[in-house]
Parts: C-alpha cells; structure tokens; sequence
C-alpha cells in the first residue's frame, strides 16, 4: 500500500503539537514571540486578566517557575486573550517570574483548540516537549503539585519517544 506524502504530513500535522507561536507578541514590547525549540520543556498557559482562576493560579505558577521550572531549563510562558491595558494593570498587582504574551490575532479560540484546548475555557495549560508528540492539557486553575505531575508525565512518556 503507498501512502502519499501530503496525507502522512497532513496525519503529523494533526498530532503534532504546534511550536510556531504566530500571533503571539510580548506584553511589554509588542515584538513578536518564539517558542524556543531546545527547550527541555515548554509550559504554556492560557490566560486573561478578568479571568478569577487565572488570577489564582498565577503566584503558585510563579513561585513554582521560581523554585523548579528555571532549575529543569522548562520554558513557561502565559498567553493573555486580553487587551495590552487590561494585562498590564493585573501584572502590576500580580508581578510573574515568567514571561507573559499575548495573543493579538482575531480568533482566540481557534488558536486554544490548535493547542488542545476543544472546549475554550480558561485558564487552560500545556506541558510540553518539542519534537514528542505527547502533551499534557490541564484545564481549569493548576497550583505545583498538578505542574510537577504533567511535568513527569510529559518527561516519561517523551523518554519512550
């Protein structure tokens, strides 16, 4: 049986947990943002500033960051779907260790379900591995103990890869 070319990337498209970040910039210089491919891990968390659970999440996620995720060379970024303003005034209230993006395109939800997230809630978070198609999806507020446990998982399976 022979398989064309364009159906086996169109397959790995489908499972392959995008690394381009179109349509992400930095909250602070507006620049366009890269994931970074060598990264040991990547943690990337769905956000917005009127959003309560994200709101909550976001220290432990910091102190977290802090004390384990720069340790172990993860790459966490936060992805506001939130306005420049709005971002900035709770960054000031709730500084984070990490850097935080956001999403400038016109179609937020869209750009969640490419990351796993089918059902558009927030906050929603995905651990990763470049170049592993397995992730980690975690919806709802997270806190360490759930980061370290897809942190684990996301290693292991990875390491079968």
């Amino acid at each position: 049986m022979k398989i064309s070319f364009s159906i086996l990337f169109s397959v790995l498209l489908a499972v392959s947990p995008p690394l381009r970040a179109e349509g992400f910039v930095g909250q602070n210089d507006n620049n366009p943002q890269q994931f970074n491919p060598k990264a040991h891990v990547q943690i990337i968390n769905f956000w917005a500033a009127w959003c309560a659970p994200c709101r909550k999440e976001m220290p432990e996620m910091s102190r977290w960051f802090e004390q384990k995720g720069k340790q172990q060379k993860v790459e966490m970024v936060g992805i506001a779907l939130d306005s420049r303003e709005n971002v900035a005034a709770f960054l000031k209230t709730t500084p984070v260790a990490y850097p935080i993006w956001r999403y400038n395109g016109n179609n937020s939800r869209a750009v969640m379900k490419e990351y796993g997230n089918e059902k558009g809630v927030l906050p929603y978070t995905v651990v990763r591995k470049a170049g592993c198609t397995y992730q980690e999806k975690l919806l709802g507020g997270i806190d360490g103990k759930r980061l370290d446990a897809a942190l684990k998982a996301v290693t292991a399976q990875c390491a079968k890869a």
